[in-house]
C-alpha cells in the first residue's frame, strides 16, 4: 500500500506542524471555531478554515478531493465544526466529502458516521436502546395519521422533536393528539417521546456532559423557567460534578455512537431514573465554558492533534 501523501509532506520549508482543515458554518467560523483555531495554532498546527460546501470531488486532483487551501492534496487532519443546513443533495455531498477523507486515511473529528448517527435522532435512540442505555420511551413514524394513532393509544403528553435539529429549536409539547404539529413542520416524520417532567413542575433542569477521547471534560446543570432547558433558549448553566451513573451513561452514549467528542444530555424521569436524552456530535460549549475552569477548546484541540499524530505515524 502506498504511503499517504498530504500537503505537509510536500512542504519544502523546515518541518512544520500538521496542516489541518477546520470545517465551519461560513468563511470565518463561529465563536467555537475561532477558539479551536487559536488553540490548534498555539500547538503548532497550520489551520485552514473553510466550509464543506466549498469543497469538490475532482478526478484531476492527486487526492480526488479539492479543499480550498490545499492545492488538490490532503490535509493531515479534519475537524468538523459544522456541516451546515442544506438540501438532501447538499448534505449528502458534504457527508460524502467527509466519508472520502476518512477512506483516504485522514483523521476526521467527528467523522461522517458519528455525525449521521447523532443528527438522526431516531438512529441515536435506537443505538442507545440496543446498547442497554436508558432513554425516554420513544416512537418515530411517518405521516400524521400514524402519529395520531399513537397519541390516541397513549394519553400521556408527548414531546415532538424535529428529526434533524438542535438547541431546542422546533421542539413542541403535545398534551393530546390535537396538538401534534402539521406534517410540514416536521417533514412528515414524527419523533415522539414521553414528556418526563411532573405536571406541577415550575422549575426545570437537565444535564449536559461533555466528553472527549473517552473521558469527561466537564458538566453542567441547565436550569430553565420553561421545560425546554437549552442554554440557547435562555436556561442558566450551573457547574456540576457528575455522579458515577451520569459518567457511565455519558461515556456509554459516546462510545455507542462512535464519536471522538460529543455533548450528552441527560434527564431524570418523574421516578428519578436517569436517562440519555440526546447526543450532539458538534456541541456548543459557550455556556459550559462560562461555568468551568477547563479550557474546553484547548483540551479538544490537544486531543484532536494527538489523534492526528497517531494516525500519521
Amino acid at each position: 500500500m502506498n504511503k499517504l501523501v498530504t500537503a505537509s509532506d510536500l512542504d519544502d520549508a523546515a518541518p512544520r506542524g500538521p496542516r489541518i482543515v477546520l470545517f465551519v458554518e461560513d468563511g470565518s467560523g463561529d465563536w467555537h471555531a475561532r477558539r479551536l483555531k487559536r488553540a490548534m495554532e498555539a500547538r503548532g498546527a497550520q489551520v485552514v478554515t473553510t466550509t464543506l460546501s466549498a469543497c469538490a470531488f475532482d478526478t484531476s486532483c492527486p487526492s480526488g478531493i479539492e479543499i480550498p487551501g490545499f492545492d488538490g492534496l490532503l490535509p493531515d487532519g479534519a475537524f468538523v465544526r459544522s456541516v451546515s443546513t442544506g438540501t438532501l443533495e447538499q448534505i449528502t455531498f458534504r457527508l460524502g466529502i467527509l466519508h472520502a477523507l476518512r477512506e483516504s486515511g485522514i483523521r476526521v473529528w467527528n467523522d461522517a458516521r458519528a455525525i449521521e448517527r447523532c443528527v438522526d435522532k431516531s438512529t441515536a435512540t435506537f443505538l442507545f436502546q440496543k446498547a442497554g442505555l436508558a432513554t425516554p420511551p420513544t416512537r418515530v413514524v411517518e405521516t400524521r395519521a400514524r402519529a395520531l394513532a399513537h397519541a390516541m393509544r397513549d394519553p400521556r403528553p408527548l414531546v415532538v422533536k424535529p428529526l434533524f435539529g438542535s438547541q431546542g429549536n422546533g421542539v413542541r409539547r403535545a398534551q393530546g393528539p390535537e396538538e401534534l404539529p402539521p406534517p410540514e413542520d416536521v417533514g412528515d416524520v414524527y419523533y415522539m417521546q414521553h414528556y418526563l417532567r411532573r405536571p406541577e413542575a415550575t422549575q426545570f433542569e437537565d444535564w449536559r456532559v461533555f466528553v472527549s477521547q473517552g473521558r469527561i471534560l466537564s458538566a453542567m446543570v441547565r436550569r430553565g423557567k420553561s421545560w425546554i432547558t437549552n442554554v440557547h433558549q435562555g436556561a442558566e448553566p450551573v457547574a456540576h460534578e457528575p455522579c458515577d451513573e451520569m459518567r457511565q451513561l455519558a461515556l456509554g452514549a459516546v462510545s455507542t455512537i462512535g464519536a471522538d467528542y460529543a455533548g450528552v444530555d441527560l434527564i431524570r424521569d418523574q421516578g428519578g431514573r436517569l436517562m440519555v436524552l440526546e447526543i450532539n456530535s458538534n456541541p456548543a460549549w459557550k455556556g459550559l465554558q462560562s461555568v468551568t475552569s477547563v479550557d474546553i477548546a484547548d483540551t479538544i484541540a490537544a486531543d484532536f492533534l494527538s489523534a492526528v499524530t497517531k494516525a500519521k505515524a
